[in-house]
């Protein structure tokens, strides 16, 4: 339990640091508050506060650093690594669901399907053991499910969901909450050349971009709209080429592929094609085709 107890402080530590500077009483109150709504003891005393800080950067290569001016505590940001923004998210997500358990008034949950999670571990064993997997694949679009056996490459999130990227008879990708009854095979294969991170890195969504080349494409958002495009960019490549009260107007360098067509569509009534003008006559006429369903 005090291991346990242990690992949770620190997380809230670091927790507390990304959001804002904190001196040590702060922190100090708010591991007593913690302690009180957990049913736990999250208490941290001097000595053990800079123990806690070591292994912080130890465990998950997050530095602590201290303003003397200020005399607070406080976490750049900009220096650790992503995926750490994802783990503690995941955290505070964790001990929402948990109050949620015994508070089921206060908030509301979404009913939808799982999300096929449990087969991370397996697919990630079998990425760096370079082994084949074999599952049952359910296409939203068919009836009868498919048998597949494939090479796994990688796994991505898009939109809360997570895919797998593998070598079937093409790249494909696969979404984890249709995948059932999967086994890994003693099956070898042979290394790929392949940087997964380069092909992804011009993609939007998680479509394979097999046949596509990256291109500028020029978007204009509604100010509301807009909002939401700065404060959740679309993509990595994303530059802002105007921004005033009539429009945000944004760049992105990706692949115009079919994620690209139906997140652009699925906003439709604030968003605008501008370049390139292939694009815009694709849009045009997926509007007319929409418009010509209610005729």
């Amino acid at each position: 339990m005090a291991h346990i107890e242990e690992t949770y402080r620190q997380i809230l530590i670091a927790t507390k640091l990304r959001k804002e500077k904190a001196t040590l009483k702060e922190i100090q109150r708010y591991l007593e508050q913690k302690s009180e709504l957990d049913n736990r003891n999250y208490n941290v005393s001097d000595r053990t506060f800079d123990r806690d800080k070591k292994d912080i950067e130890a465990i998950f290569g997050i530095s602590i650093k201290y303003d003397s001016s200020e005399k607070a505590y406080y976490i750049n940001n900009d220096s650790h690594p992503a995926f750490n923004d994802q783990l503690f998210e995941a955290y505070e997500v964790f001990n929402v669901l948990k109050f949620a358990e015994k508070n089921s008034d206060h908030i509301l949950l979404e009913k939808r399907r799982a999300a096929g999670t449990e087969h991370l571990n397996d697919l990630l064993h079998a990425i760096k053991k370079e082994l084949k997997v074999s599952f049952t694949y359910q296409k939203y679009y068919t009836d009868a499910p498919e048998q597949k056996v494939v090479k796994p490459l990688a796994l991505k999130v898009y939109r809360y969901r997570w895919y797998l990227i593998a070598i079937d008879r093409d790249d494909r990708r696969y979404g984890l909450d249709r995948i059932s009854n999967l086994k890994i095979l003693s099956d070898h294969f042979a290394p790929h050349n392949v940087d997964i991170n380069e092909i992804q890195k011009h993609s939007f969504g998680v479509e394979v971009a097999k046949d596509y080349t990256p291109q500028k494409i020029v978007l204009s958002f509604t100010p509301e709209a807009g909002k939401y495009a700065k404060s959740l960019p679309w993509h990595d490549s994303q530059e802002i080429l105007i921004d005033n009260d009539k429009e945000l107007r944004i760049s992105l360098y990706v692949y115009p592929t079919e994620d690209l067509k139906m997140e652009i569509l699925s906003q439709s009534k604030n968003i605008k094609v501008i370049e390139p003008q292939s694009l815009v006559d694709e849009m045009k006429e997926i509007y007319r085709g929409a418009l010509g369903r209610y005729d």
